[in-house]
């Protein structure tokens, strides 16, 4: 999830403390490089940028010294292009004469620089960046003023993002906005434009919030809008923030983990338009279809994704594929493997040891390897033949939650390419995840209280839930410091029944094709005096025979278990806060695992 800022003066000055400042602030949202450009009176630009941290960058590059009357600040998260100094943001187009920085994903970007090529243009670098840069010049160069370039590349320009360019001979500065957060700051001296509030707030709390289709044209005082379909001028008052900067990091929740639980339907639908048009996906599944055998590595939350893929790749293209803990795939099936499998490994960080670990044996015996990752630039994308990202930017709180969501879709895209089905269905996803936070939330609420004294409890799934089962039990676990055990829900009464007792809660997710396996797992409970609560789409029988029912949307069995997972992430922060622990950062626990 990259982080832009951009600021234009009325004199020219020195901007590079503003930048440095308002980049430090964006930091949060996670990056791997960092670039500031300026542009000068006397119709110059100064660019400085390079992989790392921004302190340290600034320390090399000195971006404290950079003087302008304009200036833009981009901290990058890498999607399209590995990390590097020609893939850091900002951009200059062609001539140099424009300088531009984006937040987002452009999912067309490979074919747009084929074309830019094509056209004549200087394309330095692999990122999505340089090509929404391009894609004004392209309109510039037909003679079109900055304000039509902009509206016409805006059109050619697909999937989520926001971005901001400058020219020199101009005073202003442009943006637009698709999908990617962007707000405009308003002060006596300046307007700026950011990706969200924390790199405004020092400046002003006068703000306007941009809405997807609008152009931003920026002057040192005073900010015009300009709706994108027609070019008409848009009247908006600014607002007075008065948040504070904690908040305003948090997006308005009061912590990460609330925050990301709540963008699983934004990056769901970035995920899914990014594989739409990534020239890696038909690749992979050559790969994967032609395996002798075909293993799913991961640990903890990864590995639960793994499980879940299984299943998709079985039900949906008659393809087996064995779900493996990282650490067990060494000992289990080391000594088996030879250069006609394939294993996909699967990891939020990048760098999960375990993981790293297995992909070393695998590899030492010739295996073909596959990442699915969220953090490009990491150790297993380095190391991997070919690698899908997660485009679901920095995950801050310790319990994965919005991660494990792409990694599924990951898994339920590839599962449907495979089966030569159509993925038309995951169109969906991202608008049922979000009735499914509405819906739920309140209705997880009311057992807030019920389940805040027991400690000891069981989640069960069965089919495609099952999955689901072993990652909400892992989220109470993490976050709660409760004992939750996921299994599947037929081997409860092979042993474990015999906890049960008067009230005891056993949690049950119900896929809609398996209610009838998971009603006598119900009964089993709630007639020797337990608890039976649901998570399922409405059924007249769950609603008979369940204590409590947490209704879903209904979704089918494709995408029910991604809908499912919801009740039990917000569940597990609800209770969490309910004894006084923060979710964010649970005791003992790291987010990225880097020892055996």
């Amino acid at each position: 999830m990259c982080g832009i800022f951009g600021i234009i003066t009325k004199n020219e000055e020195k901007l590079g403390p503003i930048l440095v400042e308002a980049g430090r602030r964006l930091s949060y949202r996670g990056y791997d490089s960092v670039g500031c450009a300026t542009i000068h009176k006397d119709n110059t630009i100064s660019l400085r940028k390079d992989v790392g941290k921004i302190d340290e960058v600034n320390q090399r590059l000195n971006f404290d010294e950079m003087v302008g009357s304009r200036g833009i600040i981009q901290l990058r998260w890498s999607t399209f292009g590995a990390p590097s100094q020609i893939n850091a943001q900002p951009h200059l187009d062609s001539d140099g004469d424009m300088v531009g920085a984006h937040n987002g994903n452009v999912v067309n970007n490979v074919e747009l620089r084929q074309q830019f090529i094509a056209e004549g243009m200087t394309v330095r670098s692999q990122n999505d960046g340089e090509s929404c840069v391009h894609a004004v010049e392209r309109y510039v160069d037909q003679g079109y003023d900055m304000v039509e370039a902009i509206r016409r590349a805006y059109k050619d320009l697909g999937g989520d993002y926001a971005f901001v360019i400058g020219r020199i001979g101009e005073d202003r500065l442009y943006a637009i906005k698709k999908g990617s957060g962007l707000v405009v700051g308003l002060t006596e001296q300046a307007t700026c434009v950011s990706s969200d509030l924390p790199s405004i707030l020092p400046l002003t709390r006068r703000i306007i919030r941009i809405r997807d289709g609008e152009i931003i044209i920026l002057e040192a005082d005073r900010v015009e809008l300009r709706r994108v379909e027609d070019g008409q001028v848009i009247t908006r008052e600014p607002e007075l923030i008065t948040e504070s900067m904690e908040s305003a990091q948090k997006g308005g929740y009061a912590h990460y983990m609330l925050k990301e639980i709540h963008e699983q339907p934004r990056v769901a639908g970035e995920l899914i338009r990014l594989l739409e048009d990534s020239p890696t996906v038909l690749p992979m599944v050559e790969r994967m279809s032609g395996a002798r055998n075909l293993y799913l590595v991961g640990c903890g939350t990864s590995y639960h994704a793994c499980l879940l893929g299984a299943v998709y790749l079985a039900t949906l293209a008659g393809r087996p594929a064995i779900p493996v803990l990282a650490p067990q795939f060494t000992v289990q099936y080391g000594p088996t493997l030879n250069a006609q499998d394939v294993g996909v490994f699967v990891s939020q960080s990048g760098e999960t040891k375990d993981v790293l670990s297995a992909l070393d044996v695998a590899q030492s015996k010739g295996m073909g390897a596959l990442g699915l990752l969220n953090v490009i630039g990491s150790t297993l994308t380095l190391a991997t033949e070919r690698y899908l990202p997660l485009a679901c930017g920095y995950e801050m709180s310790v319990p994965a939650t919005k991660t494990f969501t792409n990694q599924v879709i990951a898994f339920l895209y590839l599962a449907l390419r495979m089966g030569n089905l159509p993925a038309a269905s995951l169109a969906r996803m991202p608008e049922l995840l979000e009735q499914a936070l509405e819906t739920v939330d309140p209705q997880v609420e009311k057992l807030e209280k019920a389940l805040h004294g027991w400690n000891d409890l069981y989640c069960l799934g069965y089919g495609h839930t099952y999955p689901i089962a072993l990652e909400g039990a892992l989220k109470l676990k993490e976050v709660t410091y409760a004992h939750c055990e996921g299994m599947l829900s037929t081997e409860f009464k092979h042993g474990p029944l015999s906890a049960v007792q008067e009230g005891y809660p056993v949690i049950f997710v119900a896929g809609p094709e398996d209610v009838p396996v998971i009603v006598s797992g119900i009964n089993e409970v709630t007639c020797r005096g337990g608890r039976a609560i649901v998570i399922g789409e409405e059924d007249p029988r769950l609603r008979a025979n369940a204590s409590e029912l947490i209704v879903l949307p209904q979704a089918g069995p494709l995408l029910n278990p991604l809908m499912s997972i919801i009740p039990l992430q917000l569940l597990s922060y609800r209770l969490s806060l309910a004894r006084g622990f923060d979710p964010d950062f649970p005791r003992n626990l790291s987010k990225t695992l880097t020892v055996d």
